[in-house]
């Protein structure tokens, strides 16, 4: 099996002419350089490395609300949402998310599943039959964790998480945490617990950059979440100067889970080059995970978008980088491949 186009290859994205080479076993064999017909641009699939989709059942619900009124457990809106929904509500709901995404070309998210073992299960029904991988984060209990991927801590301040993270070292799990949403309050509690990753931190101080430099600890950001609950906007130059950054969509209820906007958003906002934020979509999440793709060499796995190049929207296009970061939507995508 053969792609051909214009390829992003490696972690550089350089455009190369050529062929993308897909063995049997799902993974690419090579990146061929050569003249090919076709307009077509193919980078990694997207990995998105932060969601909370069991809140599909409540999109833009909440309107006026502050952040913990919206999430705070145990009674903040999504809460009290997820609490009245049945289990077939539920999972009709994330499974519409996660054909969304799947259609948008993410590979995969990173999601921190409410609801404890039932949660994990719930979602696990949900991507039955979907070529879209789930890596779940359950919360709520440390079976949950074990019935998961690993375990996603809502944040510091609401408990100190000691056992759960000692469980998930134990288990050789990944242990992600939410930390400086709000404040600055939590980010030293958080840090405390060694976690594998961190998710927003929105307000850090010099005192917890050195930390999470000190201590390489990956920051997985959220833009539209935090404009959305007024909670501010990462320092993400300064993160990136650090630490890995990679990029989320967090609450559907809040946005959709479209990588597309997000990394538009990001661009037009920050500093970062397009290249950076294509990383932060791609394999930077793939790599907080574990994941065996997110770049387009040989040897990954082959999940690939496929994006055509001479649609309406990216016909012209000067450097396809900036276009599949700034420009680039659903509507371009031609074939997600999901082998491997």
């Amino acid at each position: 099996m053969e792609r051909t186009g214009t390829i992003l290859r490696g972690r550089d994205f350089e455009p190369v002419e050529g062929r993308v080479v897909i063995g049997d076993d799902g993974r690419i064999e090579a990146v061929e350089e050569a003249s090919v017909d076709g307009s077509n641009i193919i980078c990694p699939a997207f990995v998105n490395a932060h969601t909370h989709i069991g809140d599909s059942i409540a999109k833009e619900a909440g309107r006026g609300l502050s952040l913990e009124e919206l999430v705070a457990p145990p009674d903040g809106l999504k809460h009290r949402l997820l609490r009245q929904a049945s289990s077939d509500e539920l999972v009709d709901a994330m499974r519409r998310s996660l054909r969304f995404m799947q259609r948008a070309g993410t590979a995969a998210c990173l999601e921190f599943r409410e609801g404890d073992v039932e949660g994990v299960r719930q979602l696990e029904a949900a991507v039955e039959g979907l070529e879209i991988d789930t890596v779940t984060f359950g919360r709520g209990s440390i079976d949950a964790m074990h019935a998961g991927d690993g375990y996603g801590a809502s944040g510091a301040n609401d408990a100190e998480f000691g056992e759960e993270r000692a469980a998930t070292r134990e288990a050789g799990k990944p242990f992600g945490i939410h930390a400086g949403e709000v404040d600055a309050s939590d980010i030293h509690p958080a840090l405390d617990l060694e976690p594998d990753f961190l998710v927003h931190v929105v307000h850090p101080e010099s005192d917890h950059l050195e930390r999470i430099a000190d201590q390489e600890v990956p920051i997985a950001v959220c833009p539209r979440s935090n404009l959305v609950t007024n909670v501010g906007l990462s320092p993400y130059s300064e993160l990136n100067e650090r630490t890995t950054l990679a990029l989320g969509t967090d609450n559907v209820m809040l946005n959709s889970p479209s990588m597309f906007r997000e990394m538009e958003f990001l661009a037009k906002l920050s500093e970062l080059s397009a290249d950076e934020i294509l990383r932060m979509a791609t394999i930077n999440g793939a790599e907080i995970a574990g994941l065996e793709y997110g770049l387009v060499e040989p040897g990954r796995k082959a999940r690939l978008l496929v994006l055509d190049g001479d649609s309406d929207n990216l016909s012209g296009a000067r450097d396809p980088v900036r276009a599949v970061v700034r420009r680039a939507g659903v509507d371009d995508v031609r074939e997600v491949v999901f082998e491997g």
